[in-house]
């Protein structure tokens, strides 16, 4: 087949494109918790400057590196709030392209050219629609903006495999680094992107060739990868450092031992198996209940089907009882087998949260009829299996649609009572409920201490609290205001928090407020409790 697209194929990605932006508006905005904690008030702090005037506002998140959210942040505060979710929709449906660019190079089916470019577009739209998948479009979760990323590294090297593996070292290189480098950054602006570094790396292996071409590849990728992770993260880290002693703040401070917060790893290890035969069985399990494995609902046998298929698959080919006619180029299904292979592993041991890996969702299809190609049945049997697990996968999907909110604008705005004296007040909120959206919308001369949540508790004893009850103690001596923001239906533990600072509230003159995305809220004056 050509390696050129025509005109049709360039029609039928950007209409994709197109329809996953218009998908998106029709969804409406996101109210996700994580985008109320601190996917709109991580850019709002590092834009306002905020990292020295307020503290703990989003928990832990307060201290992420926020360069993701800046794009979306900028366009939904500066333009209408449809263009925002367009040009948003839009980036997670470019999935499409390196999905149906790899289909259109490694299906090995025995048909015209313009019917194996009808299957590979069929395959990239069935990437497209998982569970998880359909879900987090629109949302700020990026983990379907990531795979965009991470999907083109791995079609850098599908597109080249002969380049990489025979062909001259300095284009192999050049090939290996930029591929690299976008894997890299994707790690860079998501930590969580760190399995796909090492399925990267697996990768690159699997390709083959002489230990020249093998060792120049990764050698080039693993440099290049670098560079793409300082870029995107190295002056965030270093800023993190030079603030707190601690470059991951507040993760790891086991390690770094920053005094600012507790000497442990404040990592989510929830979900993380334990024991061998659960690490096993997982994907069956959190098929069976997507508790296993996220905070977000679900229901799709594809990550699952695709796992114990390509385990069969591998068997079947490492005692050389695989079919001689593949559905899937070989090279190719060596590369996708081991980079989900390695990713996988690696995620399973460091995260096991389902969503970050969603790029298993739209690989299924791939990996599917890869392992199914390989299998020792008929070609005929082969098509009605890939058809029946086709079905079935769509039969069977649910999506747990978030709730959204109408699109209107300005994109966040809280109906906040008037502040009389801006210049002079505090404001502290209390509990675990996100609402760091909300501090973008007071004045930006009122600082904002969250004095308890996850991060940070009144009697926790780290140098945070320390700071904060000096902060509060300071500025009523000064005569200033003081305010609780807390959710409506939490009070009772903002009163027993607020009891560790000496505070009372003044409940007559408490007034409950709503924002245009989700949540009621109360805003209440404060007093030193005698």
């Amino acid at each position: 087949m050509p390696k050129r697209l025509t005109a049709r194929e360039y029609a039928f990605l950007g209409l994709g494109i197109l329809f996953w932006a218009a998908f998106v508006i029709l969804l409406g905005k996101d109210t996700s918790w994580d985008f109320r904690n601190y996917h709109w008030y991580a850019p709002y702090a590092l834009l306002n400057h905020r990292m020295g005037i307020d503290v703990a506002v989003a928990h832990q998140a307060s201290y992420y590196n926020p360069y993701l959210d800046i794009p979306f942040y900028w366009m939904a505060a500066h333009t209408r709030a449809w263009i925002a979710l367009a040009v948003l929709g839009a980036a997670q449906g470019a999935n499409i392209v390196p999905l149906y660019l790899m289909a259109r190079s490694a299906l090995r089916v025995d048909v015209p050219a313009s019917d194996l470019k009808i299957m590979a577009g069929a395959l990239s739209v069935l990437g497209m629609v998982g569970a998880l998948t359909l879900t987090e479009f629109g949302t700020t979760y990026y983990d379907n903006v990531m795979s965009v990323f991470v999907l083109t590294g791995l079609t850098i090297l599908v597109l080249n495999r002969d380049t990489l593996r025979h062909g001259p070292l300095g284009k192999g290189a050049a090939l290996s680094a930029a591929a690299g480098l976008v894997t890299g950054m994707a790690m860079g602006l998501k930590l969580p992107e760190l399995p796909f570094c090492a399925g990267f790396a697996a990768a690159l292996l699997a390709l083959g060739g002489s230990w020249k071409h093998q060792l120049t590849r990764l050698a080039a990728g693993g440099i290049a990868g670098v560079i793409g992770f300082a870029i995107c993260s190295g002056p965030w880290m270093l800023y993190m450092y030079q603030l707190t002693g601690n470059p991951l703040f507040p993760y790891f401070n086991d390690y770094w031992k920053s005094p600012l917060a507790l000497e442990t790893s404040y990592r989510d290890l929830r979900f993380v198996p334990a024991h061998f035969w659960r690490q096993l069985f997982f994907p069956i399990l959190f098929t069976l209940d997507w508790h296993v494995a996220d905070d977000l609902g679900f229901q799709d046998i594809r990550v699952m089907l695709a796992y114990l298929l390509v385990i069969a698959a591998s068997l079947v080919w490492l005692f050389r009882r695989e079919s001689r006619d593949p559905l899937l180029d070989k090279r190719v299904g060596a590369v996708l087998f081991a980079f989900s292979a390695a990713s996988y592993l690696s995620w399973l041991r460091t995260f096991a949260i389902y969503r970050y890996v969603i790029l298993y969702e739209m690989l299924a299809p791939l990996l599917i009829i890869g392992a199914v190609g390989l299998l020792p049945l008929s070609r005929r049997n082969r098509y009605l299996a890939l058809a029946a697990l086709c079905a079935a996968c769509l039969l069977t999907a649910r999506s747990d649609f978030l709730e959204r909110a109408p699109i209107e604008d300005p994109y966040v705005e809280a109906a906040l009572p008037p502040i009389l004296r801006p210049d002079r007040t505090m404001v502290v909120m209390t509990g675990d409920t996100p609402m760091g959206f909300i501090a973008t919308t007071l004045p930006r001369q009122i600082p904002v201490l969250r004095i308890d949540g996850w991060m940070v508790q009144p009697r926790d004893g780290t140098r945070l609290t320390r700071d904060m009850k000096r902060r509060v103690a300071a500025h009523l001596q000064s005569g200033g205001d003081l305010y609780l923001i807390a959710d409506a239906g939490d009070m009772g533990r903002a009163r027993d928090a607020l009891a560790d600072y000496r505070l009372a509230i003044r409940w007559p003159e408490c007034q409950q407020f709503d924002t245009n995305l989700i949540g009621t809220y109360q805003w209440c004056p404060l007093s030193r409790k005698s």
